[in-house]
């Protein structure tokens, strides 16, 4: 009983946070949203016993993803009258997309009820007494080894490429100069003045 109530409430408030995420006008308050939907997502899987997706949601997620869209939305100048812009200019093509993603999630839901496959046959087995991220982890590093650097190269390719992209030069900068600091002799950093009396310093 008290599962079905943490489910349902649960449930109910993912359903609410990811509709008010894509509907509110203040991207701020829809990356609160955001990080809102994946707390309760977290504690969905939890009660179906994914303790290791659970974690990674909160960890990675709320306290990486979610977080690192939250400031960079604050530190940055939005216009959201161009942001009303671009969403009336680009609906119709993005209606498109989320059309043909709905096709695609019934397809593959139909497609894996009427496979003929036992429902016995396409689980792995597993051990009841061995813990979830135990056998993840030893499939991960072990079958899927390959794959899962291939995934981190990904990311890294991915990380610098937007560094580069982003990476542009500033006439007005002043950067960092260590040979010259390095060179400097103590005689040109200091001077020893000897002001008269209510002389102001010299800059």
């Amino acid at each position: 009983m008290i599962q079905a109530i943490a489910f349902y409430l649960f449930a109910a408030v993912v359903l609410i946070s990811g509709a008010m995420t894509i509907s509110s006008r203040n991207p701020v308050h829809s990356v609160l949203w955001l990080i809102l939907a994946f707390f309760n997502a977290a504690g969905l899987m939890v009660l179906v016993g994914a303790e290791f997706i659970a974690m990674l949601l909160v960890i990675v997620y709320v306290g990486a993803v979610a977080v690192l869209f939250l400031f960079v939305v604050m530190m940055l100048d939005i216009d959201f009258a161009e942001l009303r812009a671009g969403f009336v200019r680009y609906f119709g093509i993005g209606l498109v997309l989320a059309v043909a993603l709905v096709c695609e999630i019934l397809i593959g839901v139909f497609a894996w009820s009427a496979g003929g496959i036992d429902l016995a046959r396409r689980a792995a087995p597993s051990e009841a007494t061995v813990p979830n991220i135990v056998q993840i982890g030893n499939l991960l590093y072990s079958r899927y080894l390959f794959v899962f650097e291939g995934a981190g190269l990904v990311l890294l390719v991915a990380m610098i490429g937007a560094i580069v992209l982003t990476h542009r030069e500033r006439s007005g900068a002043r950067y960092q100069n260590i040979a010259r600091q390095i060179a400097r002799r103590p005689q040109d950093a200091t001077r020893n003045m000897k002001p008269d009396v209510g002389q102001g310093v010299q800059l």
